[in-house]
């Protein structure tokens, strides 16, 4: 009889063909294009404070106070990993006081792109030769709620209609953005 305890196997889940569970709060799932949420805490005012990855590295994003954040304060160059994005929505849950707030409705197409367009002319300095990659955007992946393939088709149509904001060069790795210089005032 003991072997038997032993020699059974728990049945195989695949996880990723499990529908989510609905937030407690709002009783329906929510998965916006664009963005994984990985994990979620609930501050003090019981709003959600959210990790979620949308071009390889975490983003910590808070539905109470609007509060975000990509790198650790001590550390520009560095962008977030898993744990370190955790202990940030951590200590900013358990110090922040905001009433929880509507999840973020995904806007319509030419609301994104304007969006986006907006996004991208006020990232420009002048400075000569910045290049714009896709996690500079990954603070707004909440807001614009669209995939790489959506953002990169629309920066690629941005470039074409702006050229004084926006060029691109195409490599054997693949497509580059760049910003161009704000005009002398």
């Amino acid at each position: 009889m003991a072997l038997t305890l032993f020699a059974r196997r728990p049945k195989h889940v695949d996880l990723l063909a499990v529908e989510p569970e609905p937030w407690p709060e709002i009783g329906e799932t929510w998965k916006p294009e664009g963005v994984t949420v990985v994990e979620r805490y609930y501050n003090v005012g019981n709003a959600v404070v959210l990790v979620h990855r949308s071009t390889g590295y975490h983003v910590v994003s808070c539905l109470g106070c609007h509060y975000e954040a990509t790198q650790r304060k001590a550390h520009y160059s560095t962008m977030l990993t898993l744990e370190q994005a955790a202990e940030l929505a951590n200590t900013h849950a358990a110090g922040c006081r905001a009433l929880p707030r509507e999840i973020p409705a995904r806007p319509d197409e030419p609301a994104a792109r304007e969006q986006l367009r907006t996004l991208v002319r006020n990232l420009r300095t002048r400075d000569e030769g910045l290049t714009l990659y896709l996690f500079h955007l990954d603070t707004h992946r909440l807001a614009l709620q669209r995939t790489n393939d959506w953002i990169n088709g629309e920066l690629k149509l941005l470039a074409d209609d702006e050229p004084e904001v926006l060029k691109i060069s195409v490599n054997e790795w693949g497509t580059t953005y760049h910003l161009q210089q704000l005009p002398e005032s």
